[in-house]
């Protein structure tokens, strides 16, 4: 599999944070779901300076360009128009340091 180094941004204006939490219980049960399937990493929040939720990263990974087509037009986040940019690169665990 193919693995891939999400990085994202949230919209700033005054009601982005409000929206992120409203959307959050289905972004998480998309993560779960990834997770069941294989797809799923790792991934947290990026916070600020006074520690609110301002994006977040992700390390997925997917059988083929499809599958992580697929993934971008069904994540909440990106549907729901939470994060504002979204950047992904292709990335490799280090897997001796995880052994």
């Amino acid at each position: 599999m193919k693995q891939y180094l999400v990085t994202a941004y949230d919209y700033t204006d005054e009601g982005a944070l409000a929206r992120r939490m409203g959307v959050r219980p289905h972004h998480l049960d998309a993560a779960k779901t990834l997770k069941e399937n294989g797809n799923y990493i790792m991934g947290g929040a990026i916070l600020n300076d006074e520690e609110k939720m301002i994006g977040s990263v992700m390390v997925l990974q997917f059988g083929n360009e499809e599958e992580l087509d697929a993934w971008k037009q069904g994540e909440p986040y990106i549907t729901q128009k939470i994060w504002e940019s979204v950047d992904i690169k292709p990335f490799r665990v280090a897997a001796e340091v995880n052994k």
